[in-house]
C-alpha cells in the first residue's frame, strides 16, 4: 500500500506544480465567497436548496476542472464536427423541452430537480470551435482576413447567435457570444476594415431591428438606465429592480450592515438577489470592501487567462484563453453595471458568484482548459504534434 500511496502523492504533487494552481485557487476562493453570499441571500426563503445545489455544483465543477486540465485541448478541437453537432442539438432541444427559468426566457432544460442552461455550456464549446476554425483559416492559402474566411466566421457566429434568439429569446446570452466572437477575431488578427464594416452594417440595420425585432418591454429595458424618468416615471416598472439594487448597495457604506443583516437582502425587496443581483447583496451586507473583493477576484482570474494565453506559444490556445477571458469580462461588466443601474437588466449571472449550477460548472470547465494550456509548455506540445503528424501540424503563435 505504501508504494502505491507514494505514487499517488507524487502524481498529485506533480499535477499541482505543473498546472495553474493560482488560477484554481482564485476560482475556488471566488466560488466559496459566492456560496456565502447565496446563503445570506436565500436565508429569508427558509430553504437551503440553493446553497446545496451550489455546493454540489462546486464539487462537480472542481472535478471537471481537473479532468479538463488533464486532457489535451486538441482532443476537443480535433473533433470539431462533434462539437458543432453538440452545440446545435443542445440549443435546438430548447424548442421541445425548454422551460422558463424565472427570467421570462425558455432557456432551461429540466430533468426532475436538475436544471441545465444550454447557453452556458455552449459558450465553452463555442470558444473551442471558433479557435479551431480561426487557426485553420489563418493557415490556409487565402488567410484569415480574406472574404471567404470572414464569411465562414460570420456564418458560424450567426448560427449560434440565431439559435439562441430563436430557441430561448435570451438576448443577454446572445450578447456574450457577440463579445466572444469580436474579441477572438480582434486577438486573432482579423483586419480592422472588417470591424469597421461590421459596425457600419449593424448601425445601418439598427433602425429596422429596433422597430421589428425588439418588443416594447425590451426597448424599455434597454433605455431605462439612460432615460429612467421618461421610460418609467414612477420607478415601479422596468427600473424598479435596478433602483432596489442601488438602494441596497448605497445603504451598505464602506463596511456594510453585516452578513445576514442586510435590510433588503433579508427581505423580498431585492429581486433575484441570489442570481442576477448577488452583487447588491455583497454591497449591502459587506459594503464597498465586499464589492471590491469581488471585482479584484474576477479581475485576477481574467488577467490570469490572458497571461496564460499570451505565453502559451500557440495561436489556437491563445485564442481560447482570450475567448474565455472576454466571456468572464463581459458578464462581470454587464452584471455589475445592471446592479448599479448603468447597463440594461438582461439577466446575466455574475461568474462564480451567482447561484446556478450550469454557470458555475461551465466557468470551472473553461478555467480547467486554461489550466491545461498552462500545463503544457511549447516544446512538449510541438513534439507531441510532430509525433502525431509531422512538424507541419505545429502552429506557433507569432
Amino acid at each position: 500500500m505504501m508504494p502505491a500511496l507514494k505514487k499517488i502523492m507524487k502524481a498529485v504533487k506533480s499535477y499541482f506544480i505543473s498546472s495553474d494552481t493560482p488560477l484554481f485557487l482564485l476560482c475556488l476562493l471566488a466560488s466559496v465567497y459566492g456560496i456565502i453570499l447565496i446563503y445570506s441571500a436565500t436565508l429569508s426563503y427558509g430553504t437551503a436548496s440553493y446553497v446545496t445545489v451550489q455546493i454540489v455544483s462546486l464539487a462537480l465543477g472542481i472535478g471537471v476542472f481537473f479532468i479538463f486540465s488533464l486532457i489535451y485541448v486538441d482532443f476537443f478541437t480535433d473533433r470539431w464536427y462533434l462539437l458543432l453537432f453538440f452545440n446545435v442539438l443542445l440549443l435546438l432541444s430548447l424548442l421541445l423541452w425548454g422551460v422558463e427559468g424565472g427570467t421570462g426566457n425558455r432557456s432551461w432544460l429540466r430533468f426532475g430537480p436538475v436544471g441545465i442552461q444550454p447557453s452556458e455550456v455552449v459558450k465553452v464549446t463555442f470558444v473551442l470551435l471558433l479557435a479551431r476554425q480561426m487557426e485553420r483559416l489563418r493557415n490556409s492559402e487565402r488567410g484569415l482576413s480574406s472574404v471567404f474566411s470572414i464569411i465562414q466566421l460570420a456564418l458560424h457566429f450567426a448560427l449560434m447567435f440565431g439559435l439562441i434568439i430563436a430557441t430561448s429569446s435570451d438576448l443577454g446570452s446572445a450578447l456574450v457570444f457577440l463579445v466572444i466572437f469580436a474579441t477572438m477575431a480582434f486577438a486573432g488578427g482579423v483586419k480592422l476594415i472588417w470591424f469597421i464594416l461590421g459596425i457600419g452594417a449593424c448601425a445601418a440595420a439598427a433602425p429596422w431591428l429596433w422597430s421589428n425585432f425588439f418588443s416594447d418591454y425590451q426597448k424599455k429595458r434597454m433605455l431605462a438606465p439612460y432615460f429612467p424618468e421618461t421610460v418609467d416615471p414612477d420607478g415601479l416598472g422596468v427600473t424598479w429592480q435596478a433602483n432596489q439594487s442601488k438602494i441596497a448597495i448605497g445603504s451598505g457604506g464602506l463596511f456594510g450592515q453585516g452578513l445576514l443583516h442586510g435590510s433588503h437582502s433579508q427581505s423580498e425587496m431585492l429581486p433575484s438577489k441570489h442570481t442576477d443581483f448577488i452583487f447588491a447583496v455583497a454591497g449591502e451586507e459587506l459594503g464597498m470592501l465586499g464589492c471590491v473583493a469581488i471585482i479584484v477576484l474576477l479581475t485576477l482570474i481574467i488577467i490570469r487567462c490572458i497571461y496564460v494565453g499570451l505565453r502559451s506559444g500557440s495561436y489556437m490556445n491563445m485564442l481560447i484563453c482570450m475567448g474565455f477571458a472576454s466571456m468572464l469580462a463581459f458578464q462581470t461588466f454587464e452584471n455589475i453595471g445592471m446592479c448599479l443601474g448603468l447597463t440594461p437588466v438582461v439577466g446575466l449571472t455574475l461568474p462564480f458568484f451567482s447561484a446556478g449550477g450550469s454557470s458555475l460548472i461551465s466557468c470551472l470547465a473553461a478555467m480547467g482548459i486554461v489550466s491545461g494550456i498552462r500545463m503544457r509548455p511549447k516544446p512538449e506540445r510541438n513534439e507531441r504534434k510532430r509525433r502525431r503528424g509531422g512538424a507541419k501540424a505545429a502552429y506557433v503563435f507569432r
